[in-house]
């Protein structure tokens, strides 16, 4: 079975998935508590759009993504994405980055999995 070494994990919305916005809160909140139980995480997740909600203050997934950050996977936030939902000073965990910074982390991963 193939590992997340090397993978980029994009994160686009507040949850997982379209349609019911609480399944998808749910959907996203089981699949990283699955992937912060693995023995390889992907290398970093992205998160953009809506997704940087996530790692902002008020999320349901913060003490997941810290455990998910303190095994050692890189998590970074669209900063322009931040700035334009008013959430720069929210950020409760993971880095605030540029396109620049998810374009040369697209290019040097393995695998992009696009949620």
């Amino acid at each position: 079975m193939e590992n997340f070494k090397n993978s980029l994990i994009q994160i686009t919305q507040n949850g997982m998935g379209a349609g019911d916005d609480e399944l998808g809160q749910k959907l996203i909140a089981n699949y990283l508590t699955l992937i912060s139980e693995e023995k390889e995480l992907p290398r970093v997740i992205v998160f953009y759009n809506a997704g940087v909600q996530l790692i902002c203050s008020g999320s349901p997934v913060i003490d997941t993504l810290k455990t998910i950050e303190q095994k050692g996977c890189k998590l970074l936030a669209c900063k322009t994405c931040l700035n334009h939902l008013n959430l720069l000073d929210k950020v409760e965990v993971g880095i605030a980055g540029t396109m620049m910074d998810i374009i040369e982390l697209q290019k040097v991963a393995n695998k992009v999995i696009n949620l």
